[in-house]
C-alpha cells in the first residue's frame, strides 16, 4: 500500500488542494508562539524596590545602613529586607519587605509585579516558566496515542480550539493558581496542535516535495517568533498582549472548513470509503485524472491482506489492562521500532537541551528584550531555508549529523577563546545556534519518516516528550556549571550536540526511499530484506 499510494499521491501532483491544506497546516503551529515563550514578556524579571509605606518624612524610622553606621535616603533601593534605625529611641530593627514598587519603564504590567513575584515568591515566577514545559512533557504520550487513534484532523480540530478557548481565557483568570494551571494545560495540548498539522501536511505532500514540506513548515514557527517580539513591543500590558496574541488564532479556524483527513491514516485504519473520497476530491482540485476505483480498491485489499499475515492477532479474551499495557509498549516490541525509538529519544533530549541552552544565554546580543526575540525569530529563518535544499541533495542523515558537529565545535571552542576576544564567542554561538536549529529540524523531519503511520504520532510524541528533559535541565546547567567559568555551559552544550551528531549517524538514510511505512509489518520486514547491518 505504501509504495502505491505514494505513486497515487505523485500522480495527483501538487496544486491548490496540497498547497491549501499544507499552508493552512503551518499557521497551526504560529498558534503556539505566543505561549510557548510568552514568560519572557508576561512574566519576566523585573526591577522593583522595597515599599516603605511606613517609612513617611514625618515618622522617626529611617532606612539604616548598620555597617556604615548611617541611614539611608528612603528614595535609595531596597528589595527582599531592610534595616531601621528609630532616630527617636536610638533602637534599630528588621524586617522583611511585604509589598513592592515595580519598574514600569520597559512593561505596565506583568504577572511578576501583578502577583509579586520576588523574593521568597520568586520559584514562582520561573514556575510559571517551565510549568508549560511541565504540560508539554506531560501531554506529549498522550497526544500521539490520541492522534493515531482518532485521526489527524479530529485531533487537531479538537486541540486547536481548545487551546485558544484556554488561551483568551487565562487572561482574564484572578488567582496565581487558576493562571497556573491553564498554562500546564496549554502545555498538555501544545503537541497535539502541532503533532496533527505536521504530521498531516507530511503525509498528504506528494513524495518529491515532503522534503520541502517537512523542513519549511517551521517556517511559521520562526515568523511567529518574530511576530511576537513586535507584537510585546506595542503591548506592554501582559493582559491585553496575551488577548491579542491568542486572537491571533481565531484565522486558523476558518481553514478547518476544508482541512482533509490523512488517506494514507484512514486506510491504515480501514476507512477505505473515506479514504478514496478524500483523494477523489485532491484529483479535482488538482484538476487531475483519478484512477479506477477498481485499481485503488485492488491495493488496498492486497495490502490489508498481507498486513494481517504479518501482524500479531489480538486475542478476544485480552483484558482492558493488557490492551493498554500493549499500547504503551509498543514503541519497544519490535527489535527496528525499539532501536529507532531509543535512539530518536535520546537524540531529541540532547538536541533540545543545546536550542533552549542557547536561547537562554543569548542574553549576551542585546539588552533589549524585544530586540532579542526578534533575533532570535530571524537566527532560525535561514535554517529552516538552506536545510531544503540540503536534504534533498545529500539526504536526511548527513545534514544533520553535519549539523550537529558544526555546532558542537563551534560551542566546545569557547574554552580556549582569549580574554578581550568577545565578539568572536558571540559569532560562533550564534553559529551554533543557527546549526542546532538546522540539525533539530532536519531530525524532526527525518523521524517522520523514520517511523510508520501506525505509530508515527507516537512514536514523535515520545520523541517531544524526551525532549522536554532537555529543555528542563538546560537552565539549571546554565546557572550551576556557569558558577565556575562563564563558558563552562556553552562546552557542555557543545559537547551534547556532538553526542547527538554521533546517535544520528546510527539511523539508516531515508533519501530515495519515497514510500512512508506505513505498519510496524512493513518496517521490520524491510528489515530481514535488506543486507545492510550497519544502521537501525
Amino acid at each position: 500500500m505504501a509504495n502505491q499510494l505514494d505513486h497515487l499521491l505523485t500522480h495527483l501532483g501538487t496544486g491548490k488542494w496540497n498547497l491549501l491544506n499544507i499552508i493552512a497546516l503551518a499557521y497551526s503551529s504560529h498558534i503556539c508562539v505566543p505561549h510557548s515563550l510568552g514568560a519572557a514578556f508576561l512574566a519576566p524579571k523585573v526591577n522593583f524596590t522595597c515599599h516603605h509605606s511606613h517609612l513617611t518624612d514625618d515618622s522617626p524610622l529611617r532606612l539604616y545602613n548598620a555597617e556604615a553606621n548611617a541611614t539611608i535616603p528612603t528614595f535609595q533601593v531596597e528589595q527582599c529586607s531592610y534595616s531601621y534605625l528609630n532616630t527617636t529611641t536610638g533602637l534599630t530593627g528588621f524586617e522583611k519587605c511585604s509589598d513592592w514598587d515595580f519598574d514600569n519603564s520597559t512593561f505596565v504590567s506583568t504577572v511578576t509585579s501583578e502577583f509579586q513575584l520576588v523574593c521568597e515568591r520568586e520559584y514562582l515566577r520561573s514556575t510559571y516558566q517551565s510549568i508549560y514545559m511541565i504540560g508539554v512533557f506531560v501531554g506529549a504520550p498522550v497526544s500521539g496515542i490520541f492522534i493515531d487513534k482518532h485521526g489527524r484532523k479530529t485531533m487537531l480540530v479538537v486541540s486547536s480550539f481548545t487551546y485558544m478557548v484556554l488561551a483568551l481565557g487565562s487572561s482574564w483568570l484572578p488567582s496565581l493558581s487558576l493562571l497556573m494551571l491553564s498554562r500546564f494545560l496549554l502545555g498538555v495540548f501544545h503537541l497535539i496542535v502541532g503533532s496533527a498539522g505536521y504530521i498531516l501536511g507530511v503525509e498528504i505532500a506528494e513524495p518529491r516535495i515532503r522534503n520541502i514540506v517537512g523542513c519549511g513548515f517551521f517556517e511559521f514557527w520562526a515568523l511567529g517568533i518574530m511576530g511576537w517580539g513586535g507584537l510585546a513591543y506595542l503591548l506592554r500590558e501582559w493582559r491585553v498582549l496575551q488577548q491579542v496574541a491568542s486572537l491571533s488564532g481565531l484565522l486558523f479556524l476558518p481553514t478547518l472548513w476544508f482541512i482533509d483527513e490523512s488517506p494514507r491514516w484512514l486506510i491504515v485504519k480501514g476507512y477505505h470509503n473515506r479514504a478514496i473520497k478524500i483523494l477523489k476530491k485532491a484529483a479535482r482540485w488538482n484538476k487531475v485524472d483519478f484512477p479506477s476505483e477498481f485499481e485503488v480498491n485492488r491495493f488496498i485489499t492486497e495490502e490489508d491482506q498481507c498486513d494481517e499475515k504479518t501482524q500479531p492477532g489480538t486475542s478476544a479474551h485480552e483484558t482492558l489492562f493488557q490492551r493498554c499495557l500493549n499500547q504503551a509498549t509498543i514503541l519497544v516490541k519490535t527489535p527496528r521500532l525499539r532501536a529507532i525509538t531509543l535512539t530518536l529519544n535520546a537524540v531529541y533530549m540532547l538536541a533540545s537541551m543545546v536550542y533552549y541552552g542557547l536561547s537562554l544565554s543569548g542574553g549576551i546580543l542585546s539588552d533589549d528584550p524585544f530586540v532579542f526575540m526578534t533575533l532570535s525569530g530571524l537566527m532560525e529563518v535561514p535554517s529552516y531555508m538552506v536545510i531544503i535544499p540540503l536534504v534533498a541533495r545529500f539526504g536526511r542523515r548527513f545534514p544533520a549529523v553535519c549539523s550537529f558537529l558544526l555546532s558542537g565545535a563551534a560551542l566546545i571552542v569557547q574554552a580556549v577563546i582569549p580574554a578581550g576576544y568577545n565578539w568572536l564567542g558571540i559569532t560562533l554561538a550564534m553559529l551554533g545556534k543557527v546549526t542546532i536549529t538546522a540539525a533539530f529540524q532536519t531530525v524532526i523531519f527525518y523521524s517522520s519518516e523514520l517511523f510508520p503511520t501506525e505509530v508515527r504520532s507516537r512514536g514523535l510524541g515520545t520523541c517531544f516528550m524526551m525532549s522536554r528533559i532537555g529543555s528542563i535541565i538546560s537552565p539549571f546547567i546554565m546557572d550551576f556549571v556557569g558558577k565556575t567559568y562563564s563558558w563552562a555551559p556553552l562546552v557542555v552544550f557543545g559537547a551534547g550536540s556532538v553526542m547527538a551528531g554521533l546517535l544520528t549517524l546510527m539511523l539508516r538514510e531515508t533519501l530515495g526511499n519515497n514510500s512512508l511505512p506505513d505498519t510496524i509489518a512493513q518496517l521490520e520486514q524491510a528489515t530481514k530484506s535488506t543486507s545492510s547491518k550497519n544502521w537501525i
